[in-house]
Order: C-alpha cells, then sequence, then structure tokens
C-alpha cells in the first residue's frame, strides 16, 4: 500500500523537467506529475477497460481532458472540461475551475479490488481543503468519484448547491442522442433535470450506440441530476448533484471537520457491442461493488409473515409456518410486526409468543433457517423508556411540535437520526441481533419523509443540524451512520432498508445501498388470484434492472401458496427470493415442488454469477395480462436462467431473442418439465428462438457447452 512506504514529490520546473525536492511520508504522502507539461500536471487512472485523465492547470484549475473505453477507443471527454466540482460556501461560488484553488497534492492508492487517485486542492479564500477521490475497480468499465471537504479553520462553514461530478459528454450531434431516466428505462428530452427516482439514466447516441451509464449515490429525495443537452458548447454536459430546492442541500463544516460527500459513478458503454453493453456492464458493476456482501454467494431465499397475518401472527401460527418453510429451504424466516410489545424496544410480545422468541428461535434454527425480524428504526413509541429519557431527541414540525407518523401499532413518535438518538438506534438493533441470533433485519418506518405523506425533515434546536434544510441530508447521513456501526459489531448481518424508511414508495438508489444490503422496494397486493400479483411485481423489477442490482431488491408482498406457485416463484428469482402468505395452505406435494426448485435455484446462483447481466424479455417496459413477458439472467460465462410468462395471452409459445450472449454452444433444459429443449448457438439466439408454454409459466436453464 501506497501508505507505508516513501515516495517523492516532484515539481515542474518552466522547461517541463521534474525536480526532486525531498521525501515524503504520511497520511497524504503525494504522487505528483504522472505527465507534466509547462504549468499543467496530470494524472492518469487506468485499468484495462478504461481510463481517466485528470489534470490542474492554475488558470483553469482542475478537470477532466480525457476519458476513454479502450475496448472501443472511444473518447468521451469534451476538449474543454468543465469545473470538477461546484459548490456555495458560506453564500460564494467555489468551482473547481475558478482560480481560487492552489493544488497541494496527489496520491494513488490500492483500494480493494482496484485503485483510487486523489487530488487535493486548497482555497485561496476559504481555510477548506477539497480532495476529488477518483476510484476504479478491476473488470469493471466503470468510474467513481467522491468529494472530501476540510474545514481547516476555526469558524464553522456552510456548504449549499454540491457538484459532485460535471462533464461535457462529447457523444455526437444533439439530434443523435437519446435519455433514458429513471433507472435508466425511461425515455425523456435531453434537457433534464432528475431527482429522486433518477437513480440511473442512460445518454446515449442512438447512431453509434456510444453512451454513459450515470448512477448516483446521493441519497433519496437529496439526488439532484442534471442533463444540459441543448445548446451547449461542447457536447451533452452532465451533473450529478445534490438538490438545490425542492429538497435544498446544507451541509455545515465545522472547524476541523472533514465531510465525505456521496459517490457518484459513471460507467462508458457501447450499445449492442458485446459485454460492451450496458446490459453487461451496468449490472454487474453495480452488484459487484455497489452492493456490500449480498453477491458473494447469493441472497438468501426469505419468508416474511406479514401477510395475510399482520400484527395477528402468533406463537402457534408461526410454529406452524416454520415446518412449512423449512420443508420449502427457506434460508430465513422473517417475523415482522408484532413479535414487539412496542416500537422501539426488544421487549417480546408474550401474549402472542407466551414463550419469547426461544422456542421460535430454537423451531427456526431445528430447520436449517435462521431468524429474521422486522424492526422501526426511528418511529417509537413515547411509552418507552428511550423516548422517556430523551424526548429531545424527537424530531419537531415547523411549529416546535413532536413530529408523530401513523403506523399499524397507532400514532408513534419520529426520532431525529441527525441526532444522538441514531446511536441509541443501532445499539438496539444489535441487542436483537445478539439476543434473537438474527441473520436479518428488516428497518422501517418513517425517518426523513413518510411514503404516504406528512412533511419531510426536522424543525429542532439542538440536534446536529443547524436548519430544516440541513437536517434533511444528515437524517441520511445518520441512518448510514447507525448502519455502519452495526456492520462494525455484525459484518455478516443482512440489513433491510425499507422503502418506508427511505421515503418514497418502489424507491431504490446507490445511496441506499451504500448504507444497507436490500431494500423492501414495495408492497404488491397479492392476497387474491385477481390482485395485482406477479406481474406487477414483474414490472417494478423490469423498471429498475437496468441500473440498480436485482438482488438487493426485496418485492413484497408475494404470497407463496397462491395459484400459480410457479409464477410465484420465476417472479422471485428475478430478484432478491423473498415469499409471504400462509404457507400452511401449501399441500406435501407443493412443499415438495418448492423445495426441489429452490434447492435447484440455489446451486445455479452458487456455480453462476447471475448478478453479471439483466435482460428484460417480451413485452416488459408495460407488462400486459394480454401479452408474455420475461427475463434473462446469465453470467459471463453464458450460463443462467430465462423465465418467460404467459400471462393471459393465451400464447403457445415465446420467441427469446439474447444476441449479447456470447459466443458458443448452450444446452438448453426446461426447469418446469426436466426435458431438454434443444442447443442453440449464437446465431439462433440472435434469430430468435422459440419455446413452448407447458403451462403459464416456462423456465429454462442455459448451460454453455461450448
Amino acid at each position: 500500500m501506497t501508505a507505508h512506504r516513501h515516495l517523492t514529490r516532484r515539481r515542474v520546473l518552466k522547461s517541463g523537467a521534474l525536480a526532486v525536492t525531498g521525501s515524503l511520508c504520511g497520511p497524504w504522502m503525494p504522487v505528483l506529475l504522472a505527465e507534466a507539461s509547462g504549468t499543467e500536471q496530470s494524472w492518469t487512472l487506468e485499468n484495462d477497460l478504461v481510463r481517466r485523465v485528470v489534470a490542474f492547470d492554475p488558470a483553469r484549475g482542475l478537470s477532466t481532458s480525457r476519458l476513454t473505453l479502450l475496448a472501443t477507443r472511444r473518447e468521451y471527454a469534451g476538449k474543454e472540461g468543465p469545473a470538477e466540482f461546484s459548490f456555495l460556501c458560506n453564500g460564494q461560488p467555489c468551482a473547481a475551475n475558478d482560480g481560487q484553488f492552489e493544488l497541494v497534492d496527489a496520491r494513488t492508492d490500492a483500494i480493494a479490488g482496484g485503485k483510487s487517485l486523489t487530488v487535493r486542492l486548497r482555497s485561496r479564500k476559504f481555510p477548506l481543503e477539497v480532495a476529488a477521490v477518483y476510484r476504479m475497480y478491476d473488470g469493471h468499465p466503470a468510474l467513481r468519484k467522491h468529494l472530501l471537504l476540510r474545514n481547516t479553520g476555526a469558524s464553522t462553514l456552510l456548504l449549499t448547491h454540491l457538484n459532485v461530478e460535471t462533464l461535457d459528454l462529447d457523444l455526437g450531434p444533439e439530434n443523435e442522442i437519446t435519455l433514458l431516466t429513471q433507472y435508466g428505462t425511461v425515455p425523456r428530452e435531453i434537457f433534464y433535470t432528475g431527482r429522486s427516482e433518477d437513480a440511473g439514466l442512460l445518454l446515449k447516441n442512438a447512431m453509434s450506440g456510444d453512451g454513459m451509464a450515470i448512477v448516483s449515490e446521493v441519497p433519496g429525495y437529496m439526488k439532484r441530476t442534471e442533463i444540459a443537452g441543448w445548446d451547449t458548447p461542447d457536447g451533452v454536459r452532465l451533473s450529478i448533484m445534490y438538490d438545490t430546492d425542492l429538497m435544498p442541500f446544507e451541509r455545515r463544516i465545522r472547524a476541523r471537520e472533514e465531510f465525505a460527500t456521496a459517490d457518484a459513478s459513471l460507467v462508458p458503454f457501447r450499445e449492442g457491442d458485446g459485454f460492451n453493453d450496458p446490459q453487461w456492464s451496468v449490472p454487474g458493476y453495480a452488484a459487484q461493488v455497489l452492493e456490500r456482501r449480498v453477491d458473494a454467494q447469493g441472497p438468501p431465499w426469505i419468508y416474511n409473515t406479514w401477510e395475510p397475518f399482520e400484527r395477528g401472527i402468533n406463537q402457534a401460527i408461526a410454529l406452524e409456518l416454520i415446518d412449512a418453510a423449512g420443508a420449502m429451504g427457506m434460508d430465513i424466516f422473517t417475523i415482522d410486526d408484532g413479535w414487539q410489545q412496542e416500537y422501539g424496544e426488544n421487549a417480546v410480545n408474550l401474549t402472542a409468543f407466551p414463550g419469547g422468541l426461544e422456542p421460535i428461535l430454537k423451531a427456526v434454527e431445528q430447520k436449517g433457517m435462521r431468524l429474521g425480524l422486522w424492526m422501526p428504526i426511528a418511529a417509537i413509541g413515547t411509552n418507552t423508556a428511550e423516548y422517556g429519557k430523551h424526548p429531545e431527541w424527537a424530531s419537531q414540525d415547523i411549529e416546535g411540535k413532536t413530529k408523530f407518523t401513523g403506523t399499524m401499532g397507532g400514532q408513534k413518535a419520529v426520532m431525529c437520526m441527525a441526532s444522538p438518538y441514531r446511536d441509541a438506534a443501532a445499539e438496539r438493533i444489535i441487542d436483537a441481533i445478539e439476543r434473537f441470533r438474527l441473520a436479518y433485519v428488516k428497518l422501517d418506518i418513517t425517518t426523513i419523509f413518510n411514503a404516504y405523506g406528512e412533511a419531510p425533515g426536522c424543525w429542532a434546536k439542538g440536534h446536529d443540524h443547524a436548519t430544516w434544510a440541513e437536517s434533511l441530508g444528515r437524517i441520511y447521513e445518520g441512518i448510514a451512520e447507525a448502519t455502519g456501526k452495526v456492520y462494525r459489531k455484525h459484518p455478516d448481518v443482512l440489513l433491510d432498508l425499507t422503502f418506508e424508511l427511505w421515503g418514497q414508495k418502489h424507491i431504490i438508489d446507490a445511496g441506499l445501498l451504500a448504507a444497507g444490503d436490500l431494500d423492501w422496494m414495495s408492497n404488491v397486493d397479492d392476497r387474491h388470484p385477481d390482485s395485482a400479483g406477479p406481474r406487477q411485481a414483474r414490472q417494478l423489477l423490469y423498471a429498475r434492472a437496468a441500473t440498480m442490482p436485482v438482488e438487493a431488491m426485496l418485492i413484497g408482498n408475494l404470497h407463496g401458496e397462491l395459484p400459480t406457485i410457479q409464477e410465484s416463484f420465476a417472479t422471485a428469482i428475478g430478484s432478491a427470493p423473498l415469499l409471504l402468505g400462509d404457507l400452511r395452505k401449501l399441500s406435501a406435494a407443493d412443499r415438495q415442488w418448492y423445495h426441489e426448485k429452490i434447492g435447484w435455484f440455489k446451486q445455479l446462483r452458487r456455480r453462476v454469477k447471475l448478478s453479471e447481466s439483466f435482460f428484460p424479455l417480451g413485452i416488459w417496459r408495460q407488462t400486459s395480462p394480454a401479452a408474455w413477458d420475461g427475463f434473462a439472467r446469465l453470467a459471463r460465462s453464458g450460463d443462467g436462467v430465462i423465465a418467460l410468462f404467459r400471462n393471459k395471452s393465451a400464447a403457445p409459445e415465446a420467441v427469446v431473442q439474447l444476441p449479447l450472449v456470447p459466443e458458443g454452444k448452450y444446452r438448453v433444459r426446461s426447469v418446469i418439465t426436466g426435458k431438454d429443449a434443444g442447443i442453440y448457438d449464437r446465431a439462433a439466439w440472435t434469430r430468435g428462438v422459440s419455446f413452448s408454454f407447458p403451462g403459464p409459466v416456462q423456465m429454462l436453464e442455459l448451460q454453455r457447452s461450448v
């Protein structure tokens, strides 16, 4: 590691020669001037797939001079790079190219699975240092960046209008450029502002296929992404930012304090060009880099009691459900709301569970499963010990009154995660993990914003935010600090940050994945055969899979016992597999069917890296009962799985086109019938291969034989 060896500082003479001025070591360890010309200095960060060249000139400041996808030799950076970052400090503009920053030093470091470059600048106007940190990962054509801002003075600095990444992309003429927004699937005009739902965007030249995937790790409502695609002097300008108006960003940095921004990721691609296509490059990067640990072994199969039992779950019902879940081959048995006596405490509801959770835990582990529990992180009862000791930690509305939120357990106080309460919440989660030997915790309910209404943020005085606007970002930070504390004590636990905790229906973003493992992304109605059901779950999946890792998505509330179990199972293997429902109603034959199919899928996922791609099939942009839809999940080896859904179309077969499969021959087996379905080469997949429906669902396993 660079941090453990002496390096030399080098200086550019006017002739462009290098002069050694002494050796240094320590936390910053400069490595200056990979290239030099006159007074300009530049540094190159690259792997086998992508290269980024960052340059500093005293007159022009810090900018990206080159950004290259090496496989295609395509240059993406415009001729005159804009400022690498910008913000307001105490209300005054600060930008990397406005002449007020001087270069301090630069360094390269080895990081897990890759390398990083840190370029540190010092403001001439404020006691402020800004480090631009660039990271790159082996095997991925992705460029990831964040800022470290350090107050070197004695007074607090106020930051607003924060722009983490700005680039002018040379993608060709404006009239050839297209934009897919939200999660990379919704067509929009190229002059565009993206907000909370714009977790990933795909910007490309429709003629050449060259493009850029943009993934913002700014959390939830704090996101803002600008695409200035009209009348831009040098290509299309993109800016990955914190919001400035609807949910305004404010951040005070106290004396000697350092603030790290969220990351911004860029993935250059060429559509239709093998592994350079975004259906390969983006899902693989999202799963292997942005996810904390799920990708290593694949997500567990989780059963959750919420529907149909809700808060009526009890010991007798749970024990019967455990028998069924164990017979099916589930990995985690989760008791949702109703196990606890009160929101905000770990005391067990002894009316529903007279033996506590020990009988449940014993039964779960005897079946080879692990226990999971639902826990509210910030909505707690006013009769809890924590609220009694620290009512001042509660969020307040604009009138200074304690904020309450409606829950299934009644009105609860909303505690502010931008206060010391975050540490108390983390300790409560840790206590539950240790007391009940938990493998998974579903963290839920209101923090910054109630997904169903109620004003966001906190107006209280004395918290770790000076204003309501600052509370917005600080609450997201508080969530990450709490989960980080849990992970330091229990790194193997899986934490689920639900859409209700994150504050918006159906939301998932890379900011959430920076703080947790999984996202209970939605509650689909699936109580009856005619409910929205699995098809709407797949609609949620297809709309997000282009830029978000599917194995981080828990899509509730698919019922495992409703007809058909084939559709529920095949839908579940498209994301993080999750089932609810009254499993006691499953026949012995149905339980055995689940056992065989879940066992098959676990073996497949252990053997095959299904996270390396996602291909929606059929009528997927808007699923319809009148047409078939489906998906393929393939590893770069070509092995994988295809799931096809007939819906109400009465289609006898589906024609599957997969022009991006690697070269070779593929043996296909129907998981539904157990019979071989043929051997096909890449040319056949490009033309389209027909597969009949043996029923409402067809599932196919692909094995590349050559």
